[in-house]
């Protein structure tokens, strides 16, 4: 009888401990804990946890106070924001203004990033610390939408970070945030240990401790899930979807999703690119992505129903820009581009390429939903109408480092759009590559127009939503005529837990666990 209520005393103890405990298995790794190294959603989530942003933005992406408690634009180019008291980092000290003008200007120096934050603060020229608690950002002209942009940057601990380099995050040195959780293990490319942390100032978490591991296999990471071993899971494969939404022991989380997976040319060599030739293998002597009529070529050759029906089996829906429809900056006189290769045959041949040419398509194998899958479908289109197209998967680690570093001619790529407006893209992936400007920071294919960047600039000054809208979609037009990227489809985002919890879907695709919770 003893045995028995001891038994059933370890088993009690052993689910009460597994209920405080969260294991999330997510598809593509985060590749830093320093918050500020790269923009990339696996990174952002993983920041969000640890750091806070002085404005948060919600599932939805809507705006909501964050270290700031509030903020107005006391003049047209000051903005004040005021910030939470009693805020401390996960050491103890204090959290004050001197730790958010410390983080608004570390940004633009940390080298090497793949995909700088620097473009969220370029607008700022100044900013003064008026106390312990308001701070003041300077611009050159009025921005309506710094505190949006503001939304993408963490607040770091001056005291732990100053002096220090991104390898000092990733050990754990300079990784003392305000957020919801501590960092207390990481492993790169296999897990990052949490702990929570009992002084945030939000609402108290469900989970003691959270394990987010990576696991970058789309079948073991359902397996793990199926298997008990793991609570949640993003990037759920569109080959399991529908099964798993009839399987009881899962739920399914769902929700358009903000990104767009897309081809990008370079564009930064005028001569010979590497890895196209002619079909004798030689180098061409110029780069064919400069002549209009080729990307085009290359545009309407893409059957996007083919790839969103067969490829990613529903799970997104094809793209002729990178807003998805029902955003507020969709242009609706943008269609996705009808699929007809006899006219893109005719415009290669325009472009003096009759017989095609051949290249190599790149493409990460671990990051999104499908990518090396979705790369071979689209050489397979573009082969058909003699660009004769071979397709390399890279791991997502050393293709971002590699694209970076444009050592690729033509590459397949991803961007969500975070802030819910169109801007990001034209700011940080297509805009003219220019560090002291910090636009294009992102714009790995070095693509460059003037005229869009005159348009980026406008919009950025226009603070009423329709005037904004109206000059962005402006943009969306412009940058779609000339092809500045082909466009594939956007992306649904799915997630999938064990039954007894409920996953809240966030359309910027971030997998956190603040919104996963217990069932009711």
């Amino acid at each position: 009888m003893r045995l028995r209520v001891l038994t059933t005393l370890f088993v009690a103890a052993s689910s009460a401990a597994l209920a405080q405990n969260l294991t999330v298995a997510t598809g593509a790794p985060p590749t830093s804990v320093d918050p500020h190294f790269y923009n990339a959603a696996p990174n952002f989530a993983l920041s969000m946890h640890i750091f806070d942003r002085l404005v948060e933005r919600d599932a939805e992406v809507k705006a909501y106070p964050g270290l700031a408690e509030s903020w107005d634009a006391i003049a047209p180019t000051v903005w004040e924001f005021r910030l939470r008291r009693g805020v401390t980092w996960h050491d103890g000290t204090p959290f004050t203004a001197e730790d958010v003008a410390f983080s608004i200007a570390r940004p633009p120096l940390v080298p090497n990033s793949p995909a700088s934050f620097s473009p969220f603060v370029r607008a700022i020229q100044r900013t003064e610390v008026v106390d312990s608690h308001t701070v003041r950002f300077h611009t050159a002209a009025p921005h309506p939408l710094l505190p949006v942009e503001l939304g993408s940057i963490a607040i770091v601990a001056r005291h732990a970070a100053e002096g220090r380099t991104t390898e000092d995050f990733n050990a754990g040195r300079a990784a003392i945030g305000t957020g919801p959780y501590r960092i207390t293990r990481a492993v790169a490319g296999d897990r990052f240990e949490l702990v929570r942390n009992d002084a945030w100032f939000g609402p108290r978490q469900h989970w003691e401790r959270v394990t987010y591991r990576v696991v970058a296999n789309d079948t073991a990471r359902v397996s793990a899930l199926l298997a008990g071993d793991v609570d949640l899971i993003d990037q759920v494969p569109s080959t399991d979807l529908a099964r798993l939404k009839r399987d009881s022991r899962v739920a399914i989380a769902e929700v358009q999703g903000l990104r767009l997976i897309f081809i990008a040319p370079d564009r930064s060599r005028r001569g010979s690119l590497p890895f196209v030739t002619d079909h004798d293998g030689r180098p061409l002597e110029v780069n064919p992505f400069d002549d209009l009529r080729v990307r085009r070529a290359l545009n309407i050759s893409v059957n996007r129903e083919a790839l969103t029906e067969r490829v990613m089996e529903g799970a997104a829906a094809p793209a002729g820009q990178w807003m998805p429809a029902g955003t507020t900056t969709h242009a609706p006189e943008v269609p996705v581009p009808a699929f007809d290769p006899e006219a893109a045959r005719r415009l290669l041949a325009e472009a003096g390429y009759p017989e095609g040419f051949r290249m190599t398509l790149f493409t990460p194998n671990d990051r999104y939903p499908n990518d090396a899958r979705t790369a071979q479908a689209v050489a397979q289109m573009w082969s058909r109408i003699g660009v004769r197209t071979a397709v390399e998967a890279v791991p997502w680690t050393s293709f971002s480092a590699r694209a970076a570093r444009q050592e690729f001619p033509i590459r397949l790529a991803g961007w969500g759009s975070s802030t819910g407006e169109a801007g990001s893209v034209l700011i940080s992936v297509l805009g003219t590559f220019d560090r002291a400007a910090q636009r294009g920071a992102a714009n790995a294919g070095r693509y460059s127009n003037p005229a869009l960047d005159a348009l980026t600039d406008r919009a950025a000054t226009l603070l009423p939503l329709e005037e904004r809208a109206a000059v962005l979609r402006q943009a969306i037009k412009l940058a779609t005529d000339d092809v500045a990227m082909i466009p594939l489809f956007n992306i649904t985002n799915a997630w999938a837990t064990r039954r007894g919890l409920v996953h809240e879907p966030r359309m910027d695709e971030r997998t956190i666990a603040m919104g996963t919770r217990p069932a009711p």
